[in-house]
Order: C-alpha cells, then sequence, then structure tokens
C-alpha cells in the first residue's frame, strides 16, 4: 500500500493554487473600484458564503471518502445520474477549462504589453499549457511539489506588493482619494457576486483526499485556511490600490493588476506583476489539471463519461484527462484572446456554471441526510439544515446579481441557460442509451462507492449492460 503523501500544507496550497488567480485580480479591482476600500466588506461574505459550500462538500466526503468523482458520485446517491451529469459537466468542466483558458489569456495579454507584439500571445499560452501538461504526467509528488513552490512565491510576491502599497512605501507618487465611495449596504451586498469569483475553488482539495494524511480533519481545515489566506490577502492589496491606483481607473483597466505595479514601482512593479500573473497561471492550471482530470476519472467509472478518461499511465496519472484538460484550455484562451471584453463576460458567466455546482452540493447534503440519517459521518454540518439553506439562498442572489449591467445579465444568463439545456438532451440519451439506468431515480450510496473499482464497470460490460 502506498503511503499517504499530502499534508496539511499540500492540502492549503492546492486551495489556494486554483483561487489566487489573474482573473481573481480584475475582479478585486473591478470591485474595489467601485466601492473603495469597503469591498472587503463584500469579500467576507463571499468567504462565508464559500465556507458553507465547504463545510457541504466536507460532509459529503466524510459520508463518502476517497471517491475520485467528488461532487458527481455525492449528487449521483442524492438526486440520480441526470443532474449529476448536467451539473458535473456545466459547473465543473466547462466552466473550469472556461477559467482557466481566461486566465492563460490574461498572461498572455501582459507579455505582449511588457514585451511588445513581435511574438504572438497564444505562443506564451502554449508553452504554459505544454509545460504543466508534462509536470503533472508525472504524478501526484510532482504534483504536490510544484503546488507548494507556486503557491508559496504567489502569496508572497502578492502580500509583498499589496503591503508596500498598505504602508505608502512605494516609489510611486502616493495619492488622496477616499477611503470610501458607496455606503449602502445593498449597493455592497450586490457586489458580492464580483467578490464570490475571488473564492470559487478551494473545493479542489476534494479529489486528492485519498492521498491526504488525516484527511477527516486536513481537508475541510486546508480548504477554510485557504480562503482565510487568501482574503487576508487580497484585503491588503486593497489598502494598497487606494493609495496608489485612482478608483475610476481600476474599474477601466483590463489588467488592474498591472496599472497597480506600475503606479506602485515604477517599471520594475510591472515586471514584479507580470512575474506575479505568471504564477497565478501556473498555480491555477496546475490544480485544474490534475484534479478536473481525477473528476473525469471517477465520472468514467461511472459510466458518465467515456472509459478512456479513466485510463491512468504508469504513475498511475488519468493521462487522457490532463490532455483533454490542457487543450480545452488553449481553446479557451484562443476564443479570448485579445480581448478584455470577452475576458470579463467569461469570467461572469463562468461564475454562474461554478455557483450552480455549489447549490448542488448543499442540496446533495440536505438530501442524503434525509435518505441516510443515520449513515456515519465522520464530519457533519453543524446547525442542522441552516447552513446548506443559507448557502443556497446565498449563491441563489448572486446568480440573480451577477452583473449590474441587465442587458449583459441577460446575455450571461441566456448563455448558460442555453448551454445547460443542451447539456440537458445530451444527458438523458447518454444516460438511457449509454448507462442504460433510470435518467431521474437516484442510485444507491453502496452502488455509487462501488464504481470507483474497475470490476465494477467489467462485470456491467460483461453482462452487456454497458458497452
Amino acid at each position: 500500500m502506498n503511503e499517504k503523501k499530502l499534508g496539511l500544507g499540500s492540502v492549503v496550497s492546492i486551495s489556494v493554487g486554483l483561487v489566487v488567480a489573474t482573473s481573481c485580480l480584475v475582479s478585486l479591482g473591478e470591485g474595489a473600484g467601485n466601492l473603495g476600500v469597503v469591498f472587503i466588506i463584500a469579500m467576507v461574505i463571499a468567504m462565508l458564503l464559500n465556507m458553507t459550500t465547504i463545510a457541504s462538500l466536507s460532509e459529503l466526503n466524510a459520508l463518502m471518502p476517497n471517491t475520485t468523482g467528488g461532487l458527481a458520485q455525492y449528487s449521483l446517491a442524492a438526486l440520480g445520474p441526470f443532474p449529476t451529469l448536467v451539473s458535473m459537466v456545466g459547473g465543473y468542466i466547462i466552466c473550469n477549462t472556461l477559467s482557466c483558458g481566461v486566465e492563460a489569456s490574461i498572461f498572455s495579454f501582459t507579455m505582449v504589453k511588457l514585451i511588445g507584439r513581435n511574438i504572438p500571445g497564444l505562443v506564451y499560452t502554449g508553452l504554459i499549457v505544454v509545460a504543466i501538461l508534462i509536470a503533472n504526467l508525472f504524478g501526484v509528488d510532482m504534483f504536490a511539489k510544484l503546488q507548494n513552490i507556486v503557491a508559496f512565491l504567489l502569496i508572497g510576491s502578492l502580500v509583498g506588493m499589496g503591503f508596500i502599497g498598505m504602508i505608502g512605501a512605494g516609489t510611486g507618487v502616493k495619492i488622496d482619494q477616499p477611503y470610501v465611495i458607496e455606503t449602502d449596504f445593498k449597493q455592497i451586498a450586490s457586489m458580492t457576486a464580483v467578490a464570490f469569483w475571488l473564492f470559487i475553488g478551494a473545493e479542489y482539495a476534494i479529489p486528492i483526499s485519498k492521498d491526504v494524511k488525516n484527511a477527516k480533519r486536513n481537508v475541510p481545515l486546508g480548504m477554510m485556511l485557504g480562503l482565510v489566506v487568501i482574503c487576508i490577502m487580497q484585503s491588503v492589496i486593497v489598502f494598497g490600490f487606494h493609495n496608489y491606483v485612482p478608483w475610476k481607473e481600476l474599474t477601466e483597466s483590463a489588467a488592474p493588476h498591472m496599472l497597480y505595479g506600475y503606479y506602485l514601482l515604477g517599471d520594475f512593479g510591472k515586471i514584479w506583476m507580470t512575474a506575479v500573473g505568471a504564477l497565478a497561471v501556473i498555480s491555477t492550471q496546475n490544480s485544474t489539471v490534475n484534479s478536473l482530470a481525477s473528476i473525469c476519472q471517477g465520472m468514467a467509472k461511472m459510466n458518465m463519461l467515456p472509459q478512456i478518461f479513466a485510463k491512468t499511465n504508469k504513475h498511475k496519472m488519468p493521462w487522457f484527462g490532463q490532455i483533454f484538460v490542457s487543450v480545452a484550455i488553449f481553446i479557451f484562451a484562443a476564443i479570448s484572446n485579445n480581448s478584455s471584453d470577452a475576458i470579463s463576460f467569461l469570467i461572469l458567466a463562468g461564475s454562474v456554471f461554478w455557483m450552480v455546482s455549489y447549490i448542488l452540493a448543499h442540496v446533495d447534503v440536505l438530501v442524503l441526510r434525509k435518505k441516510l440519517p443515520k449513515a456515519p459521518r465522520s464530519f457533519k454540518v453543524p446547525g442542522g439544515p441552516v447552513i446548506p439553506l443559507i448557502g443556497i439562498i446565498g449563491t441563489v442572489y448572486m446568480i440573480l446579481n451577477i452583473s449590474s449591467d441587465p442587458t449583459e445579465a441577460m446575455h450571461i444568463w441566456m448563455l448558460t441557460g442555453g448551454c445547460f439545456i443542451g447539456l440537458g438532451i445530451y444527458a438523458f440519451f447518454w444516460i438511457k442509451y449509454r448507462m442504460k439506468i433510470p435518467v431521474f431515480k437516484s442510485v444507491p450510496l453502496q452502488e455509487v462507492m462501488a464504481m470507483d473499482n474497475e470490476l465494477y464497470y467489467l462485470e456491467r460490460k460483461r453482462r452487456g449492460i454497458w458497452k
């Protein structure tokens, strides 16, 4: 038996690794530019709502430990295959590859601005995608080492730049502007939809729980600590924004982190923030390629995706899933390449996809508590149904307030709604004719957990049930 390798620090770095990204810095600049430092209030609210999701996912993981499919398996046992397949493909596979593609596009945009247009932006994107794919194909050890180093350098750089700005120690001109732009709590609360993107993704520690020492404690604690670290770090940066960047310019910039770096430390600051952007892209893609491939592997074991997603290489890594995710990231990067409007729109659309999957996690908790009240759980969300219900209501509110522009909000709802309708049609026919199970009937918990064993699929195939 292989010894479990990952500790609390790795869980925190994985959670932070996906959350901290250049698209988050774009959202941070937009929120701070509209509200001033009181955007931190919206950030705290968003962080707490994300903590409700982390708590629900931790309970689900405690009920079904060591499952590779994560939310897919939880939802299959709670709600059945149809909502599971729709939400997982839309809320995780599409959303995550989309967001990572946007990250890569933002990075290539900053590299072109810094170095010049002699080298096309997609060249930088391709180099990073290939390098991260190769590293991940070498297995969990390589993944953990790379993630810890990148997360440490990334957090250190952002905290350093934020602290320099907060205490007014930059070489640039310190400006005089109000701390507070907006005092209406309704306006502050409506910006939680923007702030929510700053904390999305900490749950990526869940799929690697089987490789974590003392997972009962380290997985939920690591995810919670990751969110707190993010909130503190980004709050420091907001104070730095106040001292060096006019609020209005933050809202108009497609790369506010570059703007901040230049106003704070001149050309050196711009180069430093470009390096931070590179670390953010590496960290985000590293987390996504590893964890999303594991989720796809678990879904393939349940016959919810083609079986090639379950194949592993000699390092026991799901190689096809990692290649598939990497290629999808590059495609989305090409779509949003050199377009600040496309980047902003895709960030908001991706946020809605992700929010839907978070709502599903809370629903899973409530349903499985009703179905299996006496099933052993090493972790249970306190307060009965209160915290999951708060998470559901808060997330629905943010979806309804995804954009202050009614036209943009309608376009986002139409895009995401259309995608979910298309996925619903696909899911119906795949489940009925490929999986050959009832489309809307939940699967017993024991059978879902048995699906993680390759013999389950082989036996179903031997009987002619699955092909």
